[in-house]
């Protein structure tokens, strides 16, 4: 099992598709309940943070662990788009650089990858 500790980052202020609420934080709460309940295994630290400046995808959600590659994901439903972040969460602990191809991501989160910045140039 990789050791690294990892991180996901939810944006807290981002709005809605429909403009009137802030899912973030309910999201974080169901991401940690989620992997702590059928995960445990996996050292995931769940977060929120009041900005990402994703404010022209919201809701944005990061993916970050020492050495490997950092992903920030834009237009995420959390009703929609839950399960894709846990099985991304899943995949990411298991790759030992974190790099990924579109095409092996969740098919929800296919188009919703703003931001991978490689761990090393």
């Amino acid at each position: 099992m990789i050791a690294a500790h990892h991180q996901i980052i939810v944006c807290t202020l981002c709005k809605s598709a429909d403009g009137q609420s802030r899912p973030g934080e309910a999201l974080v709460e169901h991401l940690r309940s989620e992997l702590d309940t059928h995960t445990g295994h996996l050292s995931y630290e769940v977060r929120g943070i009041g900005c990402m400046a994703g404010c022209g995808h919201p809701c944005t959600v990061a993916f970050r662990a020492p050495d490997k590659a950092q992903y920030l994901f834009g237009d995420i439903c959390p009703d929609k788009n839950f399960a894709d972040l846990i099985d991304f969460a899943l995949m990411y602990h298991q790759l030992d650089d974190g790099w990924s191809k579109a095409s092996q991501r969740p098919n929800g989160l296919y188009n919703k990858t703003l931001a991978r910045i490689p761990a090393h140039l």
